[in-house]
């Protein structure tokens, strides 16, 4: 059923939340399937609440899928493994309800469309997230779409398409335990605090920088007329342009510079801080080993002094018996 522009709009308030251990099982699944086959995506069935304003993915299970890489539209999904699995997970948990589906694409296909109308018949609004499990994936690893079918101003026929919603990954505090224990594994035990935060820092700038090449791609494509516009899209890059700094005016440059002197400053001394430190540990290590090594040394001697005077007159008490014996000796002689 087409949807109006205000309902398009209402829609794309919609805020879906995926849980790391979504995540988790997603990795597993692509890695399991990844033995048989790496070029193929996977499949499965998002769980938890959608209450309208917001999408709570909070569970998600595995489901048999094929399709033909030269045609797109020769598929296969096993609708009776989507039923039984749901009816033992609603034993378990019984709040956790099919919201919607994901795959590791890492963009859409052209069957998505044909999937997520099979999806309808086992949940109302579907959620599709496309989940990026490569390695070099930089930023937030899902994308959130849901499908509408929109009514042209120029009342052409209606197109069926995916509208782009905002995803998060959230999670509970049994989920960030679990999550730390995962990543202190991963991470090497020697790295030190500043080295994480910039590693941290750089990860935001290579998504950032992503980012703005998406948004250049888009606006040239739309410039050259390959793509429509989309005055939605517009508004939305020219709050983003809004919200920048102007850094014509040489008062906020300079602001800018001092800011930037002034935390360089603090990690400059931090570190010369950190090296004194360091050598007043070595110089203080160094003279506790000294000291040990000659009370070591002091109680060895001491030993042994007190090991040897009682041999010392066990010899003199031999040299006196060889001396009176050979006084007898020459006496009787």
């Amino acid at each position: 059923m087409p949807i109006t522009s205000s309902e398009i709009a209402q829609l794309a308030t919609t805020t879906v939340a995926v849980h790391p251990l979504v995540l988790l099982s997603v990795a597993d699944h692509h890695a399991r399937s990844a033995a048989r086959s790496s070029n193929k995506r996977v499949v499965g069935i998002l769980l938890g609440q959608d209450n309208g304003k917001a999408v709570n993915v909070a569970n998600s299970f595995a489901v048999p899928f094929e399709e033909d890489d030269k045609d797109p539209k020769t598929w296969f999904l096993d609708h009776d493994y989507i039923e039984g699995m749901w009816g033992m997970f609603k034993k378990v948990n019984a709040r956790e309800r099919p919201v919607g589906w994901y795959h590791t694409g890492p963009k859409m296909r052209a069957s998505d469309q044909e999937i997520n109308e099979l999806f309808k018949k086992f949940i109302p609004r579907p959620v599709m997230v496309i989940v990026d499990v490569r390695e070099d994936t930089v930023g937030i690893p899902t994308d959130a779409y849901f499908a509408v079918e929109e009514i042209k101003d120029d009342g052409t026929e209606t197109q069926k398409t995916f509208l782009h919603v905002p995803s998060t990954i959230e999670a509970e505090e049994a989920e960030e335990i679990g999550v730390e224990h995962l990543l202190r594994d991963i991470k090497h035990s020697t790295t030190t605090t500043l080295s994480t935060r910039v590693q941290e820092q750089l990860l935001s700038l290579r998504g950032l920088r992503s980012r703005i090449l998406e948004i250049s791609d888009y606006l040239k494509s739309v410039a050259k007329g390959d793509l429509p516009i989309n005055h939605q899209i517009i508004y939305h890059v020219q709050d983003a342009l809004n919200l920048l700094p102007d850094l014509d005016d040489p008062a906020k440059t300079k602001a800018f510079t001092v800011n930037n002197n002034d935390q360089l400053l603090v990690v400059y001394l931090s570190s010369l801080l950190r090296a004194v430190i360091a050598l007043h540990a070595l110089v203080d290590n160094k003279e506790s080993i000294g000291k040990a090594e000659l009370e070591e040394k002091e109680g060895e001697d001491e030993k042994k002094a007190k090991s040897g005077t009682p041999a010392a007159k066990k010899t003199d008490d031999a040299k006196d018996e060889k001396k009176g014996e050979s006084k007898d000796e020459e006496k009787g002689l």
